[in-house]
């Protein structure tokens, strides 16, 4: 979590000084659910993500010097420079995108669990999307396939009460969306998405659960973004007390004095793994900074196909 979170502040000051560009949606204030989640999945299961993904990636074990090059549009990107902040992938760790369209990940993620059922293989693929994405035609088609064909499929809404500036009572008739999502016949609950340990114990319940047959499950993480919903945005639709009220449930303060209270971390514990998160950033960023760019002459890589032989 303390790698997410410098992770992203410190895109915050590269964004601010125009190192990187176009859309970035940062992660803080909702590190909780990448870092619990991802201890329940193993290196066979499968990752898609949302537009706000940085988190997810990392926590999936994508190194920090991939993600920041991509962010840079460098060639030693994840995506090769060409997916930047919104469209992170890593093939080889199973983590398939970072997708720019809302929802747009969801019936991909089924897909994926299609496959491995129909194999019979025993992975679990694990989709993250926003509350925004609930009210999606692809997230209710996707859950009613994912219950009728009993995929391995988790759904993990992340629901931070807003899509983009639209508080989720202006968008959403029922706003408890895990008994929603449990109408279509798969199990669902709400979990405390600031606190990591819970965040995890859900996560193991749902896979294990997936693992041994039981179908898709829902996991409505109830959870807070700390900034704007992007760089560009101004964020006047909030109340700057409800806010400050959520960093009181800060997941980092509240693990932070837990392993206090049991003795498990100390002053000097948090001194040494801040230093060494901090020089793995910067050796990222440095590292990004001279990284080459992908030359023009390259620009139809991966887009077109070779001349058609005419005759």
């Amino acid at each position: 979590m303390l790698r997410i979170r410098r992770f992203e502040e410190r895109c915050v000051e590269l964004y601010s000084a125009t190192k990187i560009r176009g859309f970035v949606h940062l992660y803080i204030g909702e590190e909780a659910v990448a870092c619990g989640v991802n201890e329940a999945l193993t290196a066979d299961d499968a990752v898609v993500s949302t537009y706000r993904e940085h988190g997810h990636a990392l926590a999936r074990g994508i190194p920090s010097e991939a993600v920041m090059a991509e962010m840079y549009g460098k060639t030693t990107g994840c995506s090769k420079g060409r997916g930047g902040s919104m469209h992170l992938f890593d093939a080889a760790r199973r983590f398939y995108g970072g997708n720019a369209i809302v929802a747009g990940g969801i019936p991909l993620a089924a897909g994926l669990a299609l496959a491995d059922h129909l194999r019979g293989l025993p992975r679990v693929t694990c989709c993250f999307f926003g509350d925004g994405a609930f009210a999606e035609g692809e997230f209710h088609e996707t859950a009613n396939l994912a219950a009728l064909w009993d995929l391995p499929l988790l759904l993990v809404c992340e629901n931070n009460l807003y899509a983009m500036g639209t508080a989720v009572e202006r968008h959403e008739a029922q706003t408890d969306l895990a008994m929603r999502a449990a109408s279509y016949g798969m199990v669902a609950w709400a979990v405390d998405g600031m606190d990591v340990e819970a965040v995890e114990r859900a996560a193991h319940r749902a896979t294990d659960a997936i693992r041994g047959g039981s179908g898709p499950h829902f996991l409505e993480m109830r959870t807070y973004r700390f900034r704007a919903h992007s760089m560009y945005d101004p964020d006047r639709y909030r109340d700057k007390a409800e806010i400050e009220g959520w960093k009181q449930r800060d997941p980092l303060d509240k693990l932070t004095a837990r392993m206090r209270e049991d003795g498990e971390l100390d002053d000097a514990g948090l001194a040494a793994m801040e230093s060494r998160v901090s020089d793995e950033i910067d050796r990222a960023v440095q590292a990004a900074e001279r990284a080459p760019r992908e030359p023009v002459e390259d620009l139809t890589h991966h887009v077109t196909g070779g001349a058609a032989e005419v005759g």
